[in-house]
Order: C-alpha cells, then structure tokens, then sequence
C-alpha cells in the first residue's frame, strides 16, 4: 500500500522542525539610523512569512552565519580554514595565479559585471534570474560597500556587495566566473578578514543553508558559515 503524500509531507516537516530546534540562536539587530529605508526594506524581507514554511520567518532557520565576534583576529578566523579544499588554501591558489583584491564602486565596472552575469545560463541548477541578465546602474547605498577580486589580466572576476544593517552584516549581492581559480575563496574570505579586524559587526550572513543546493552548502561550510536560528530586532 502506497503512503499517503499528506503523510510523507507532515513527516517531512516534523523532522526539518527537530533539525532547525536544534540549530543555535543568532540574536541580530537592524540599525535604522544606518540607512532608513533601506533598513526597514530589508527588516520587512527578513521577518515576513517564509515563502514554503509559512510558521518561519522568511530568513529565521538555518541562517548560513560567521560569527564575527568570535575571532580575536583574522589570523584565528583564517586558522579554521586551513584545512585542504577549504578557504584558506583555495585563497593562496588564488593570490599564486595574480588575483587581487579592491574595493570597487559597481557603475565603475557596468560591462564587466554584466559579463559575469550573463558568463552563464544558470547557478546552482537554476536559470538565472532574469533581474540580473539586463545591465543597469547602481544606487548610491550608504550602508554598502563592494568588494572586487581581479585576475593576472585586471579583468573583474568576482564582486561582492555587503550590506551592513546593525549588528550583522549580509552579502547583498554574489557573484563571479565559475572556474576553479579559487578567486571566491579569496573574496569572501578578505571580507571575513575585514569585519573581524573592524570590529563594527558581531555576525556575517550568507543566505541560508536551508534553500541551498549541496555544492553551495559545501562552499559556505569551507569558509567557516555555520548554520543558526535567527532573531531578529529592529531599533
């Protein structure tokens, strides 16, 4: 006899439910100060109903987080990735092949992100998103600051843009040439480095670890992101 689909779902919940009641609590805050709509835009995202499990805030469960204030410097951070394969050693693959390291302004570099962008068809077995195959300029964000790695050649390899909304800040947006150079090692990894040396944020947030892939799980968790609940406050 065939299990009822209603049962294998309830089933299915039940044991995500005990996986995610075991995870470690993140308490986050939103500073609005930091950038008024902005802040309160992201706060609204973060804390509205998950788009599958409604009961969960949309980014509450299995948070992919580095816990920045845990590290006493950068040279600790980088201690727990040492290992093979993870990102310390694909960083200094990277630094041995010419890459190196900036901050960028993004309307600097339109064409070249827009290469990366559409370098692609999909991510992660999935299409990519429609929003990122136009080019177009960016706002001016005050809470943000980008990061770009290049290659040997100058070419721009990889950005991330960082948002910083209170205690904790997120990749706001991701991106580079997929190839084994190890140049998104690098940049995650330098701006790990960075936040813990500012000490201006307890917490670095990747997305989640729920709604990735196995390949995308297994990047974060060789840069040191572990999974938590977060809990979230605004002031």
């Amino acid at each position: 006899m065939q299990t009822p689909q209603l049962f294998v779902n309830l089933m299915e919940h039940a044991s995500l439910a005990v996986e995610l009641g075991r995870l470690p609590v993140a308490q986050l805050c939103f500073e609005r100060h930091l950038n008024p709509p902005a802040i309160l835009a992201a706060w609204a995202n973060f804390t509205r109903p998950h788009p599958r499990y409604k009961v969960f805030r949309n980014k509450a469960m299995g948070i992919a987080l580095v816990d920045i204030a845990g590290f006493g410097n950068a040279a600790s951070y980088l201690d727990t990735v040492r290992q093979r394969g993870h990102a310390g050693p694909q960083s200094r693959k990277a630094l041995a092949r010419g890459y190196a390291l900036r901050r960028i302004d993004r309307n600097d570099h339109l064409d070249e992100i827009h290469a990366i962008h559409t370098s692609c068809a999909e991510r992660q077995g999935r299409p990519m998103d429609s929003a990122y195959l136009s080019k177009h300029s960016y706002p001016e964000q005050p809470h943000c600051a980008c990061h770009g790695v290049f290659d040997a050649g100058g070419r721009l390899a990889a950005y991330c843009n960082v948002a910083r909304f209170g205690n904790f800040a997120a990749t706001d947006q991701l991106m580079g040439y997929k190839n084994g150079d190890g140049a998104m090692y690098l940049l995650l990894s330098h701006i790990i480095c960075e936040l813990i040396e500012a000490r201006e944020v307890a917490w670095f947030m990747y997305d989640s670890f729920l709604g990735a892939g196995p390949g995308l799980r297994d990047f974060k968790r060789r840069l040191g992101f572990h999974p938590y609940r977060a809990r979230y406050a605004l002031v």
